[in-house]
Order: structure tokens, then C-alpha cells, then sequence
């Protein structure tokens, strides 16, 4: 199985969202990722889709979503020509000592400190879906008391613009 990024334009209306899900369950098709944010032009929102499959589920998926009226474009990111970024808030224990270490790994990562608490302090981070899973890795012997982590976004590289 590979992975699949989908940047999928659309119209900025009430239930594009539910039909674009139920096209992915009817078929049985699981969404690893789902990010959605209005664009630049107030009457459109872009989907940012992440999928496990093979070519065949990939061609399966874009004729279906081409179907939808709403939908305006369909582009595949390739990875090699997309700049892909995640953001997670971890509230980690920080009590003590382990806070200078906590830090430090932070400063590591470029991640930020946003919230400080006597016991406890919320981590901002972006990047990548492998940085933002090490940085949880190393901060989970601390004990994570709560993360949230968005979806992938993703945008092309260079002038080329995603229609």
C-alpha cells in the first residue's frame, strides 16, 4: 500500500464536506488525514487528503470525487514536489528537572513553548509527519497528558500553483 496526498478545491458550501467523507465510506476507502480550510477566494475551500492504496484505489477515489459538482480541481502531490507540514500542541509534564530537558528538546525540533503551568508546559511544533512523530516519541517518557495534532497539509513547490 502507498500513501496518497490529494489536494482537492472545492465550493465553499455546507455539506461538501459530508459528501466528500461519505464518497470515501461507501467504498470502503479510509482517510488517513483530512485537513480543510477556506482559500484565498471566499467561495472555495481546499481539502488536503491523505490515503493508503494502490494506483487503481487512487483512480478509483479521483473519478469519484470528479463527479461531485462542488469539486473544482483534483491534484496529486507528489512528494518530491510538495512542501507538506503537520502542527501538533503537546501538553507534556514538566515538573522540576525534566522541564530544562523538555526545553531543550524543544529547541532541537524549533518547536515552541506556548503555555507554561507549574507542572506543565504545551508544546507548539510543525513539520513534517516523521519530525512531529519523533518529537512525540521523545517527549512521551515525560508523560504527554494531552496532544492534538492537525492533518497534513500541502502545498506545491516553486511558482506552480495547485488549480
Amino acid at each position: 500500500m502507498e500513501r496518497y496526498v490529494l489536494s482537492v478545491l472545492v465550493e465553499n458550501k455546507a455539506g461538501v464536506l459530508s459528501r466528500v467523507s461519505g464518497l470515501f465510506s461507501r467504498r470502503g476507502y479510509n482517510i488517513d488525514s483530512l485537513t480543510v480550510c477556506e482559500t484565498y477566494n471566499a467561495g472555495q475551500s481546499r481539502m488536503t487528503i491523505v490515503v493508503q492504496g494502490d494506483e487503481y484505489i487512487l483512480e478509483q477515489i479521483e473519478k469519484q470525487l470528479s463527479k461531485l459538482v462542488e469539486v473544482i480541481s483534483i491534484s496529486h502531490c507528489a512528494k518530491e514536489s510538495t512542501c507538506e507540514r503537520e502542527m501538533v500542541l503537546i501538553k507534556v509534564n514538566a515538573a522540576g528537572s525534566d522541564r530544562a530537558t523538555i526545553i531543550e528538546t524543544c529547541n532541537i525540533f524549533r518547536a515552541h513553548i506556548v503555555d507554561v503551568a507549574p507542572n506543565t508546559v504545551i508544546v507548539e511544533a510543525t513539520g513534517s509527519e516523521d519530525k512531529i512523530s519523533s518529537l512525540i516519541r521523545l517527549l512521551s517518557p515525560y508523560g504527554i497528558k494531552e496532544l492534538v495534532r492537525t492533518g497534513l497539509t500541502a502545498m506545491g513547490r516553486g511558482e506552480e500553483i495547485m488549480q
